[in-house]
């Protein structure tokens, strides 16, 4: 029988989408948050992500597809744009732009190749690397706006939404159900708990015999550290992705490449999953100076149409699964949706749909079940 009353852990925009599924399904849904509304604690915070189709593997550029119409859904429930198509485009080696050409040709997508040149006429801002493929279908979505969106879409369809609780334990009950407590003492029992705390997963979800699921798999937190720079008309800047092995160094902080998009707050560059593992609740963020200048350096390079010489550094929280793949999965009563590896914002629409439906009852994808994860492959 499909769950009744749903509690959701997590608002960031995981949790918040999962709200906003469940809750337009008919549950009696309560979503609590630790932290304060609109907060720079986790990974969802700011004005700028990049959403795109642009992937190698045909399964991610499914799954980008089938996020778009609920994005789309989401700005007609609550009147909020939050995602604006601006294209984007990979540069980097002939064979990794062939590749996601190929893809998203076969996916029936527009897709168009390029040469540098081509794209220093059309942006004058972005200089491109060896090959370039550029898609319409991609942009950014604004951050903030997504969450607090979600959250509204929640509460239109019956949700209630609470900011403040620290959530400190789940239990399992012989019953089937579940308890979840909060620190300040109070006591949720629900048919159904899904847990989208992002780095704090591990914390909450533990590794013991009384852990609430078994089969977590290891989840890698590190404090990444992006930069926006000065541009003009920065929202008028595409979405980029410079694929390292051509001009870019395949090792140190490019070893994954570089990613960039333009903001309110300037054009938004950072260097992919390079920062240091931290503990959520005690980290520093404190600029580092040696990634701000290897940022710089590469705006000098790459990035004509910005002012190199005073970027706005700023940190969120990457958590990593060994695949990159994510963690999106139910046992029993407990729905786990995180591990998002710093590529998952673009598709949390469909992914909350899809921990609503394993809520339900119904399958999800088998690359995001809990248990033992296959040999590491780049999933970006």
């Amino acid at each position: 029988m499909p769950a009744r009353r749903i509690v959701v852990i997590g608002g960031g925009v995981m949790g918040s989408a999962a709200a906003w599924r469940l809750a337009a399904r008919g549950g009696e849904v309560t979503l609590l948050e630790r932290f304060r509304p609109g907060h720079d604690r986790g990974s969802s915070y700011g004005t700028s992500r990049i959403f795109r189709l642009a992937y190698a593997d045909p399964f991610y550029v499914d799954l980008a597809v089938r996020s778009l119409p609920l994005w789309r859904r989401l700005e007609e429930e609550t009147g909020r744009q939050v995602l604006s198509l601006t294209g984007a485009v990979d540069h980097g080696p002939a064979a990794v732009t062939d590749a996601l050409f190929e893809t998203l040709t076969a996916a029936g997508r527009p897709v168009e190749r390029m040469v540098p040149d081509q794209v220093a006429e059309r942006w004058p801002g972005l200089r491109a690397d060896t090959g370039a493929v550029f898609h319409p279908e991609a942009g950014r979505l604004h951050a903030d706006d997504a969450v607090a969106a979600f959250q509204q879409a929640a509460r239109a369809h019956g949700a209630e939404v609470r900011h403040g609780v620290r959530v400190t334990g789940v239990r399992v009950l012989d019953s089937g159900g579940v308890r979840v407590v909060a620190e300040a003492g109070e006591e949720w029992t629900a048919d159904a708990v899904v847990v989208a705390v992002g780095g704090w997963t591990p914390a909450l979800l533990g590794d013991g015999a009384s852990a609430p699921v078994s089969g977590l798999p290891a989840l890698r937190v590190t404090q990444e550290q992006p930069a926006h720079f000065p541009a003009a008309d920065p929202l008028s800047w595409p979405s980029f992705i410079h694929h390292p092995g051509a001009a870019l160094p395949a090792t140190g902080r490019s070893t994954d490449g570089v990613y960039g998009l333009g903001s309110t707050d300037g054009v938004k560059a950072g260097f992919h999953g390079i920062g240091p593992v931290v503990d959520p609740d005690h980290r520093d963020r404190t600029p580092d100076a040696a990634t701000l200048d290897a940022l710089a350096a590469y705006a000098e390079r790459w990035l004509p149409g910005v002012d190199p010489t005073a970027p706005d550094p700023l940190t969120c929280l990457y958590t990593t699964t060994v695949d990159h793949d994510f963690l999106v999965d139910r046992q029993g009563p407990v729905t786990v949706l995180g591990g998002c590896s710093g590529h998952a914002f673009k598709f949390a629409s469909v992914l909350g749909e899809l921990a609503a439906s394993l809520v339900h009852g119904e399958p999800g994808p088998s690359r995001f079940a809990l248990g033992p994860r296959p040999r590491p492959r780049p999933a970006v």
